[in-house]
């Protein structure tokens, strides 16, 4: 049975990638940040040394999108070092490195949906700190498969359960409705990187890189939000508005809809319906 180790343990992806392992036949090894600090290049090299594992899935990232802008040095720590640290303890034990990264590494302006090779452009402090990590797992690794997902939900914390939080104590929500992406959720992501790491185990297996992986349709943060509270029986009433009058820290991109023809082409992995992962999730 392959063995994997994940870092990110206590994350959306990476309780996923636990919760899914047995039924790819996988055996994961989780860490979270207590048990395992990517930052600190030794204590990552002793782990991959000594747990010899197949493959390293990072699902490990500084994720707080607005707090990033004036903790940079933690955002850059973790999804750039931390990263670079995981690829480079991969390559000195010759075995892949998959690596989750963002929508947030483009600047949104371009009209259709973002190809692997078009050129990163971030806005925020997260989306750079996240761009330099693909940077610097390119660099240090030939084994590695970069995997840039979007709108991640699934997990104890994220829009879907900020939405339904917020329907309690709000009658009624402002949500952008100028801002488009994929949701994902964090099974759909875990599913196909188990998948995407059973292929990199098989003998002349050479389609390293960049892919793109997410929810269709196209939907805004709007439209998102009323496919939740269709499922709900507390249903606030839902305003469109524009980006500008939702001040927040960090810009983010208004296009972060991601095309997915490479991730089917080379793994036969389908884009996911988030709808039906949204209606798996609130059960109904």
């Amino acid at each position: 049975m392959m063995k994997i180790l994940v870092t990110g343990a206590g994350g959306q992806v990476g309780q996923a990638l636990q919760n899914l392992a047995s039924s790819h036949e996988i055996n994961v090894i989780a860490l979270d940040r207590q048990a395992l600090d990517i930052t600190d290049q030794s204590a990552v090299r002793e782990q991959v040394r000594n747990l010899s594992p197949d493959a390293v899935i990072n699902s490990a990232a500084y994720t707080a999108v607005d707090k990033a802008e004036e903790d940079v040095d933690a955002a850059f720590a973790i999804n750039a070092e931390g990263a670079e640290n995981l690829a480079l303890a991969c390559a000195d034990a010759d075995i892949p490195f998959l690596h989750i990264s963002t929508d947030f590494v483009f600047d949104g302006k371009k009209d259709g949906a973002y190809l692997e090779d078009d050129a990163i452009a971030p806005l925020s402090v997260y989306g750079k700190s996240k761009g330099d990590g693909e940077a610097r797992v390119a660099a240090a690794s030939t084994k590695y498969i970069i995997l840039r997902t979007a709108w991640v939900f699934g997990g104890a914390q994220n829009f879907v359960t900020t939405m339904l939080r917020l329907a309690q104590t709000h009658k009624e929500l402002n949500i952008v409705d100028d801002q488009t992406g994929g949701p994902t959720a964090a099974n759909d992501i875990a599913a196909s990187l188990l998948k995407i790491a059973k292929h990199t185990h098989k003998a002349g297996f050479q389609s390293w890189g960049v892919y793109h992986y997410c929810g269709a349709p196209a939907v805004t943060w709007f439209g998102f939000a009323k496919a939740i509270f269709a499922h709900s029986s507390v249903v606030p009433a839902l305003n469109p508005i524009p980006t500008e009058d939702y001040p927040v820290p960090a810009e983010r991109p208004k296009n972060s809809v991601l095309d997915c023809t490479k991730i089917k082409q080379v793994f036969g992995i389908d884009q996911p319906d988030w709808q039906k992962a949204l209606s798996d999730i609130l059960g109904k």
